[in-house]
């Protein structure tokens, strides 16, 4: 039985490594892939994505140009941290497919009333997302999961001491999906450090054991980013965000630690825009009939977002490299 998937993406060399993981997953059908600005301008990103399609031999999934800059905020690239090209500066040449000339925003809402159950995956600022929410309310309710590689669940960020950049990109985005009615399971960036990051030894036998075109590709379109873990971040090895959450979405299990809590993003601080502010121990008073006097009034909800503490890194590789194989 096979699985229908959207991935939203502002595809840099991590996304293109999730993007390769949903196209070598048999039992996943990638209906469609929506790009938005974020890491890369729509262009590049767009390129990015179809170059990823191309070399898995998925041609046929229909790639949408959405959102080119954040609801409210300036645009901030992440050349830094991907490069010029988003991969690494490896230069791969423009692929053939072409993407669409529907909007994305369109196609997502229209991708989702047609496929009841279909599960989103987010890899980048949820503008697109928002946008589409914004039109289309009633689409959260035929998404089964929607899996968001975003958030720091209340440990340090990467852009900010505070927040990821995803998430931190477009704050205002984040918290109209956050406060939606979508069943989101935020995989935040952390779950890639430490020893979910690729070692040398690791990334070698990617390169020389399994030593196949998208092995070569992972590790190569990453150099960039591989610099910038170690120097900027002080990773020891290759920290890949976006695969790791697409491996939760493949496999679910692979999260060895989740729990369900209310969640707000910061859009107003000056030092914590784009914090994912999760409310851990359920202090967050969301019975407006038992209010005890010392407790903060907010009143929002009930916990409704999954977050994903912990994975299991031997499983999660074991993933790539069969992706990669």
């Amino acid at each position: 039985m096979t699985r229908s998937i959207l991935i939203d993406t502002d595809t840099a060399s991590d996304d293109a490594v999730a993007i390769l993981m949903a196209a070598r997953t048999p039992d996943i059908d990638i209906k469609a892939v929506t790009i938005v600005a974020g890491n890369m301008p729509v262009a590049q990103a767009s390129l990015n994505a179809r170059y990823t399609l191309e070399l898995c031999g998925k041609t046929d999934v229909p790639v949408y140009h959405g959102a080119d800059a954040p609801l409210m905020r300036d645009v901030y690239r992440a050349y830094f941290f991907h490069g010029p090209d988003g991969m690494g500066n490896m230069n791969y040449p423009a692929p053939k497919m072409q993407p669409k000339s529907d909007h994305a925003v369109d196609a997502m809402i229209e991708t989702i009333k047609a496929n009841p159950g279909i599960m989103l995956v987010t890899l980048g600022p949820m503008t697109n997302v928002a946008l589409a929410l914004a039109k289309a309310p009633e689409i959260a309710k035929n998404v089964s999961r929607c899996v968001v590689m975003g958030g720091a669940a209340n440990v340090v960020g990467n852009v900010t001491p505070a927040a990821e950049y995803n998430i931190w990109c477009d704050p205002e985005a984040a918290r109209m999906a956050f406060r939606s009615d979508l069943p989101i399971e935020m995989v935040g960036w952390e779950l890639c450090r430490g020893e979910a990051n690729l070692s040398d030894e690791e990334m070698r036998y990617c390169k020389e054991t399994i030593n196949t075109s998208y092995s070569n590709f992972a590790i190569d379109c990453n150099f960039s980013a591989l610099e910038a873990n170690r120097n900027w971040l002080g990773d020891p090895g290759l920290g890949l965000p976006d695969p790791t959450a697409m491996a939760i979405a493949i496999d679910p299990t692979i999260c060895t630690r989740s729990s369900k809590h209310y969640v707000e993003i910061e859009c107003d601080g000056t030092y914590t825009r784009g914090m994912t502010v999760i409310d851990q121990c359920n202090v967050t008073d969301y019975d407006t009939e038992n209010v005890a006097m010392w407790q903060p009034i907010v009143k929002k909800g009930k916990p409704h977002v999954t977050i994903c503490w912990s994975l299991d890194a031997k499983r999660w590789k074991e993933l790539l490299y069969k992706c990669l194989s």
